[in-house]
């Protein structure tokens, strides 16, 4: 079976940081996968790579079989790909406070 998704010896580094060496993903049809790992470990370099949130320093990214490049998440998830960052934020306008204030349950 081919992978619909494959990212290719990705390398990406910040100032002072090599966040990603070598690092390979296979993406199949019709599987449930996790990306897990350590706290920097590089999961989420991993993604914003491959939505094009940041820029690879080296590697491919072969989508449906070709090369591409991702030149932001709105480019990605045209093509079909969209992700859930671990970071996101329903209520923006919410404080952590806010956000842990008794409301009332719905059942």
């Amino acid at each position: 079976m081919e992978a619909l998704l494959q990212l290719k010896g990705i390398d990406k580094a910040f100032p002072g940081v090599k966040a990603l060496s070598g690092a390979a993903l296979n993406v199949y049809a019709g599987r449930v996968m996790a990306l897990v790992g350590e706290n920097g470990a590089g999961k989420s370099t991993m993604m914003k790579v491959l939505t094009g949130i940041y820029t690879r320093d080296a590697g491919s990214l072969l989508w449906l079989g070709k090369e591409t490049t991702f030149n932001g998440p709105k480019s990605s998830q045209e093509a079909g790909i969209g992700i859930i960052h671990q970071e996101l934020n329903l209520i923006p306008q919410l404080t952590i406070a806010g956000e842990h204030l008794p409301w009332p349950r719905v059942r």
